[in-house]
């Protein structure tokens, strides 16, 4: 199977620009502060606008400088000037709304994407410094209560967000070891066999009336190459199955067939227009992926697009492969589209199917309305791959 595509390891600059724009805020608004405070004392008044300076400039994204580097320099920085100004003479007003929200941002962050370690550690620093941040003032009043209870809410819509993070990885690594199965099954169904017929063939090559040693050597050769061949293919396929199934036929399109004609019965009406060429030229391999995402999309159908009125399913041949187009006049719903740019765990392992054949598949809006999967699969998909 072909390896996943790397994540970028930078971010697109438009992206960078975006993530950038909460921090310019907060710059910009802690400078509105220090400015309009401009009436305290200077050494309450220096350290109020270092912090908040600093603690707003560590919220600033940027490939050099990690977040978790960043959050531990804030959080230092925010409760050194917290303890500089409860510990001396404390003005009226010197707490820092941007550098408040600055650490609430950081916060987020780093529970929600920083390592389970650094973020145990770093998570309630952070929290600390939020919370003590509306206590230099004299009379912090009802800001501290405030700063306490979303800080709180913060931690906790993170933390739920992180663990919705960590069931999804653990979700598509269980459909991607389902994948593995499949195609174990298949490697087994279709190499296996070809394998033992170059073994046997050899092996009745050796019986006919050919004669001379250089012949039995070369026989002998093939027949040794193919078993080593067919003992490594057993081993690999029993390392891709861990729980050992059984291996079952594989399905091709008369199970397409079979499997339209039933959805029909209790679903809207399917038009299935299978090209005669594309159909006959349809490797084993190819045709059972495409029994797969057609089960897919029916199953996708059945559940997100109750109020489609006819299905159409198309396969005809394209240069050097075969197209299957899957459409409905159905409603496209919001989670719909979450699942064609990858949220839909059965389509991220048909998209990985499809590529690991060297091929490609896609979903969404179709242009004369409804929904469509296009898979683009090649007839040597195995040789591609």
């Amino acid at each position: 199977m072909s390896p996943l595509p790397a994540r970028p390891t930078s971010r697109p600059p438009r992206r960078v620009a975006t993530a950038a724009g909460p921090a310019v805020l907060l710059l910009l608004l802690a400078g509105l502060e220090t400015v309009a405070m401009a009436h305290q004392p200077a050494r309450p008044h220096a350290v109020m606008g270092a912090t908040a300076l600093a603690v707003c400039l560590c919220t600033v994204p940027g490939a050099r400088i990690p977040l978790t580097t960043r959050a531990a320099a804030a959080a230092v920085v925010s409760l050194t000037g917290s303890a500089l100004l409860i510990a001396g003479p404390r003005p009226p007003h010197v707490w820092g709304l941007g550098e408040g929200l600055a650490l609430l941002l950081l916060l987020a962050a780093v529970v929600r994407r920083a390592p389970g370690r650094t973020a145990a550690v770093l998570g309630p620093l952070l929290g600390l410094a939020c919370v003590l941040t509306p206590l230099r003032d004299l009379r912090p009043g009802l800001f501290a209560v405030v700063q306490a209870v979303l800080t709180v809410v913060v931690a906790a819509y993170s933390l739920t967000l992180r663990r919705q993070d960590a069931q999804r990885l653990r979700d598509l690594a269980a459909v991607r070891a389902a994948e593995r199965l499949e195609l174990s099954r298949e490697l087994h169904d279709l190499v296996a066999h070809h394998v033992t017929g170059i073994v046997v063939q050899a092996r009745a090559a050796r019986c006919t009336g050919l004669e001379g040693p250089p012949a039995d050597a070369t026989f002998e050769r093939i027949e040794t190459a193919g078993s080593e061949a067919l003992g490594a293919m057993r081993r690999l396929v029993r390392v891709l199955r861990e729980d050992g199934a059984r291996a079952h036929p594989l399905a091709g399109l008369a199970e397409v067939r079979t499997m339209t004609d039933t959805f029909a019965r209790t679903g809207p009406p399917v038009v299935l227009a299978l090209e005669t060429a594309a159909a006959h030229a349809l490797p084993a391999e190819v045709a059972a992926a495409v029994h797969r995402i057609v089960r897919e999309a029916l199953t996708n159908i059945r559940k997100h697009a109750a109020d489609a009125t006819a299905v159409r399913i198309g396969l005809r041949s394209v240069p050097r492969g075969v197209e299957l187009r899957i459409a409905n006049d159905g409603g496209a719903p919001a989670r719909l589209s979450e699942q064609a740019r990858g949220g839909g765990f059965g389509l991220a392992g048909l998209t990985e199917r499809a590529e690991a054949m060297g091929g490609r598949l896609s979903a969404g809006p179709a242009p004369e309305g409804g929904w469509e999967l296009t898979a683009v699969l090649p007839l040597d998909g195995g040789a591609t791959a």
